[in-house]
């Protein structure tokens, strides 16, 4: 069915010009409201008001104009039914082959900080959905575009055949219903969010962080092979609106399809990694950092990061904050690896990993402000429910930490505590990690009880043929006793970091005095489920 006639009515005017200029020459009829109306007939294009059309004017501010049968009925009609075609001769109305269309720009509106109510409200838009929900339920009649970047496909159907596909139309028909439905979310978030009795007439409304009701948005990346287990199904999906630098934005060079463990493990690797500022290294296994280091260079962060636990290592999930070059490359090739990631990767170190044909390689772009990659809030799915809380991106410096022995850390110990602190916030608590001269030298994660967290990280050590003679130890949260600490210390750590917080502090402080150790408090805690 040749298209002969195309609305456009768009607030973001973004290559709608060219659009219609390209319709027209194609013996397109052009309809328009409003500004489009204007910016298409100043450009010399033969266009209709769709005023003219349905023998009305627009009116109340431009909230009624398209609201008319004279247009749905054109929309709506479905070409194959002889009533539907009868109505429309009948009552005088035309078919509406192509429709254009994006809405107000409600969401760009609200994220304004000085945003008031009234102009919130003001950009809801109410005939722009009307006529996309209408053009996208007669999809294999109406090719409905919400977004510029479909123009060009359209275009080239158009020319090719005279028409739009079927298959582009349901998909366009699938993307516009996308577009309303995170339309008509982004309204209920921020409504929602509003307590009616805060409510200023021309002010700014306070806003509740968690609104009333919540509507996740996600894209599909990938259908996945399986779940955790081979006997579970899984997809892979992505925010709606992704932070740079995050692992959705990962481009894969090489490999196997991601699994499942690879995306949850790499998330880990990768939101550790892009922490520090220094080149890092992360190794991480099971969702646990298993070696951090930092360093001068890439090779030098991954040897330090490898010596601490190389039995956990193999197979693990690998991240630098850097380009690996090829002299890391081949040190890493040695073992073996699922993931690999990086900013970037040299040419040598592609040309090193070519062979493997199975190891994935992940290329992820980090900005310049790290504050941009990190997630505002995490959610955690519960039985018929979520858990949503902001993100844990506390920072801490020397500055904020709070000296409570008599010992005061040098330094150097300022450094690792520092060092040590920033890696237990991404090690699944119970956590202790002991650190010295920008290398984890024992980690011990995940378990029921501190003592043995502390324990499996000396164990761990030893194992490694490292010592813990003068490290710092880090504790993602309080001692409830002095036994901990006893552990901690009977390792070899001389420098200890903590929270605080415990009704036994005094005792604990009491026990790091008599140990002769150097303890600090920073006053929050990394609790990582």
């Amino acid at each position: 069915m040749t298209t002969k006639t195309a609305l456009l009515s768009v607030s973001d005017k973004t290559g709608v010009l060219d659009f219609a200029r390209a319709l027209h020459g194609l013996g397109i009829a052009l309809l328009s409201t409003g500004g489009t109306a204007k910016l298409l007939a100043d450009a010399g294009l033969p266009v209709r008001e769709v005023a003219e059309i349905t023998g009305f004017p627009e009116m109340l501010d431009g909230r009624v104009k398209t609201l008319h049968p004279r247009v749905h009925g054109g929309l709506l009609a479905r070409r194959d039914l002889p009533a539907h075609m009868a109505a429309l001769a009948e009552h005088g109305i035309g078919t509406i082959d192509l429709l254009v269309v994006n809405l107000y720009p409600f969401e760009a509106t609200v994220a304004k900080p000085k945003c008031t109510l009234e102009e919130a409200i003001e950009n809801i838009d109410i005939g722009g959905p009307a006529m996309v929900r209408s053009a996208a339920k007669n999809w294999r009649d109406v090719a409905v575009l919400t977004d510029a970047s479909q123009y060009t496909q359209v275009l080239a159907e158009l020319k090719a055949e005279g028409e739009v596909s079927r298959n582009t139309k349901f998909s366009l028909s699938v993307a516009a219903f996308n577009r309303i439905s995170n339309y008509d979310a982004a309204i209920s978030d921020y409504l929602s969010s509003i307590d009616p009795s805060e409510l200023t007439d021309n002010a700014v409304p306070k806003r509740s962080e968690f609104p009333a009701q919540s509507n996740g948005r996600f894209v599909k990346l990938q259908d996945l092979r399986y779940g955790e287990n081979p006997h579970q199904s899984a997809a892979f999906y992505r925010d709606l609106y992704p932070a740079p630098g995050s692992l959705v934005a990962a481009q894969q060079i090489q490999g196997k399809e991601l699994s499942y463990n690879n995306i949850a493990d790499a998330d880990a690797a990768w939101e550790c990694v892009k922490s520090f500022d220094a080149p890092a290294c992360v190794i991480v296994k099971h969702a646990n950092p298993c070696g951090v280091a930092v360093s001068v260079d890439t090779l030098g962060a991954y040897t330090k990061a490898f010596q601490t636990d190389p039995t956990s290592a193999f197979g693990g999930i690998i991240a630098f904050n850097r380009t690996v070059d090829g002299a890391t490359a081949q040190a890493v090739s040695k073992q073996f690896v699922e993931v690999l990631m990086a900013t970037d990767f040299s040419p040598e170190a592609l040309a090193i990993f070519k062979p493997k044909a199975n190891v994935r390689l992940l290329k992820i772009a980090l900005p310049s402000s790290m504050a941009s990659t990190r997630n505002s809030h995490d959610v955690k799915r519960v039985s018929s429910g979520l858990l949503i809380q902001t993100a844990d991106n506390h920072e801490i410096s020397a500055a904020d930490l709070k000296v409570v022995t008599v010992k005061r850390p040098s330094a150097q110990e300022i450094d690792d505590l520092l060092f040590a602190w920033k890696v237990a916030k991404f090690v699944k608590s119970n956590a202790i990690v002991f650190c010295k001269d920008g290398m984890t030298m024992g980690v011990g994660a995940g378990q029921m009880s501190r003592l043995d967290s502390a324990r499996i990280a000396s164990i761990k050590a030893e194992h490694a043929g490292l010592s813990l003679g003068g490290t710092a130890a880090a504790s993602d949260a309080f001692f409830p006793f002095r036994d901990g600490l006893d552990v901690i210390v009977d390792s070899g750590a001389t420098s200890v970091i903590q929270p605080g917080g415990s009704l036994r502090d005094q005792e604990v402080i009491d026990a790091a005095n008599e140990r002769g150790v150097a303890m600090v408090f920073t006053g929050v805690r990394h609790f990582r489920h």
